[in-house]
């Protein structure tokens, strides 16, 4: 059984060089809420299958993607991205893995960070491969659809989820915009349900937790096999696991110690008390 406390945790990574695994509980202290926490409402993501198959579903997710985009985009790191970076400036975390796309790892100064599911900020059309930034999208969709985020009122009462995705009741008269290059289908630079992550970012996220001593899971319910795998991969070598979450996750069995609380203020004390 996994034993279940800071101190266990300290004992454990003390003297190891540790690679981190992050999900989208260490976000929620900066206004993000996560899929999966005990107190997140039940969702229903876009699948890519649907993104690339339907317009109607396309039209629907950018609507939506519009408005939750600006949310996210003035988002701040939270003590416990800050309490990362000191763990990276002392030598004791090697990098981060995060399936966030809201880049607060990087906005925080942690400066080895694998995006494994992608950008939020960023944009590509399906058909020619050019990428665009959101900000430049943004200026775009405004300008197709004059007075929708006014209409649909302050962002702060919609509900948002990570991905920059928020919940709108009509949006059957957005218009989206196609690729300006060759009118192709533009795609958030994000890897959807249903989607592969990138091969190259795979191997470059088994090659930073091969290189590790220890792997540090915070803010994850590991329900997808995206990050379920690097904890399996850590426990065959017969190295140790920390796992830092509010409520179970699908890496518990393989966890050397699991302290069921939230991020930020776990992270915190680890960085006081490590290196």
């Amino acid at each position: 059984m996994a034993r279940t406390t800071v101190d266990d945790a300290v004992e454990v990574l003390t003297g190891l060089r540790v690679a981190a695994l992050t999900g989208a509980g260490v976000s929620t202290d900066s206004g993000i809420p996560d899929y999966r926490g005990p107190d997140s409402p039940p969702r229903n993501p876009m699948t890519y299958q649907q993104f690339v198959g339907d317009e109607e579903f396309r039209r629907h997710y950018w609507a939506r993607n519009h408005v939750g985009w600006t949310h996210v985009n003035r988002s701040v790191p939270n003590a416990g991205h800050r309490a990362l970076v000191r763990l990276e400036e002392r030598g004791v975390l090697t990098g981060i893995i995060t399936q966030n796309v809201d880049l607060l790892h990087e906005d925080a100064g942690s400066r080895n960070v694998i995006d494994l599911h992608g950008r939020y900020d960023r944009v590509i059309c399906l058909s020619c491969g050019r990428v665009i930034s959101r900000t430049h999208l943004a200026e775009r969709l405004d300008a197709l659809n004059p007075g929708f985020l006014e209409s649909v009122g302050d962002v702060a009462d919609i509900e948002i989820a990570p991905d920059a995705d928020a919940v709108i009741e009509s949006t059957a008269h957005f218009r989206p915009a196609p690729c300006e290059f060759c009118g192709g289908v533009l795609k958030p630079e994000i890897v959807y349900f249903g989607e592969n992550v990138p091969r190259e970012r795979v191997d470059r996220a088994y090659a930073m937790v091969d290189d590790a001593d220890a792997l540090l899971v915070a803010g994850s319910s590991l329900t997808v096999m995206s990050g379920l795998r690097f904890v399996r991969r850590v426990s065959d070598a017969g190295k140790p696991v920390v796992i830092v979450n509010r409520g179970i996750t699908r890496g518990d069995r393989y966890a050397t110690v699991k302290i069921d609380a939230g991020t930020t203020d776990v992270l915190a004390e680890l960085a006081d008390r490590l290196g």
